[in-house]
């Protein structure tokens, strides 16, 4: 085993708190947030119960991990809530002046859509 990994190899917790392993050497049964969201699942309220430590860009890097047999099923969007979200996006793209829905979101910076925003270059 090399020193790098020796460093952040913690089982026990004893040295960091936690179990800690190197990049790429958690046993199964743990997975990160992302890793957890990719299968379906969410922490669901339980304790970190791992982490994954790694010498990186600015020092030591961390990802924490969760154990997959007490994750819970992510949640799914009730249709009112999904007709809120289309609502709410469908406004970000409509005009205040032309009440036109454009292609793209309204910028924030200028209130109003490309076309009114600047009509000489609408125009050629």
């Amino acid at each position: 085993m090399s020193r790098i990994r020796a460093a952040y190899f913690d089982p026990d917790g004893a040295r960091y708190g936690i179990p800690t392993f190197w990049w790429r050497g958690a046993p199964p049964g743990y997975a990160t947030r992302r890793q957890l969201t990719a299968a379906g699942l969410r922490p669901g309220g339980q304790p970190i119960s791992a982490q994954v430590m790694w010498r990186g860009v600015g020092g030591t890097r961390v990802a924490y991990l969760y154990r997959v047999d007490l994750a819970a099923p992510k949640r799914t969007a009730t249709p009112a809530k999904r007709r809120a979200i289309a609502a709410a996006l469908t406004a970000r793209r409509t005009c205040r002046v032309c009440h036109t829905v454009r292609p793209y979101c309204i910028p924030r910076s200028l209130g109003e859509c490309l076309a009114c925003a600047f009509p000489e270059e609408d125009a050629a």
